[in-house]
């Protein structure tokens, strides 16, 4: 598998939700930048934060319009989106950019930028609410 087939088949394996085909694209020492330049170090750790994270965003996707390669680095702009715990009036789509890099055949860097308030203010608004609770109401407590 070539880089490039390397980081579309694991954006393929994000946009399925499939932790065990994440897993099997990631280096042992792989490491994850969020937004805001926190990291994840080690596989493991990364597949609970994914698993975490689709929890969260059962309909998460990210589109890759654009890709550029220089030896084993990779940078893409497109966009990313999703809704809170599925709700649709929680539903978000933004701007985004990825870092990667492959290093034989393994994803060790993926990195994220991206404006992520959107998607915490709809976490804040959204995660109070309880299941016996009208949605119309929830949404005047936040």
């Amino acid at each position: 598998m070539t880089n490039k087939e390397t980081v579309l088949a694991f954006i393929d394996r994000i946009n399925a939700h499939d932790l065990d085909g994440l897993a099997s694209l990631m280096a042992e020492e792989h490491c994850f930048i969020d937004a805001h330049g926190n990291q994840v170090k080690g596989k493991e750790k990364m597949i609970a934060g994914w698993r975490g994270y689709f929890d969260w965003f059962p309909v998460y996707s990210i589109e890759v319009n654009d890709i550029f390669e220089r030896e084993d680095t990779f940078a893409m702009f497109g966009v990313a989106g999703g809704s809170f715990k599925g709700q649709p009036e929680a539903s978000w789509s933004l701007p985004a950019a990825w870092k990667a890099i492959v290093k034989d055949s393994r994803i060790v860097l993926w990195q994220v930028f991206a404006d992520t308030k959107i998607p915490f203010e709809l976490i804040g608004r959204y995660s109070n609410m309880t299941s016996h609770e009208p949605r119309n109401q929830a949404r005047n407590h936040g």
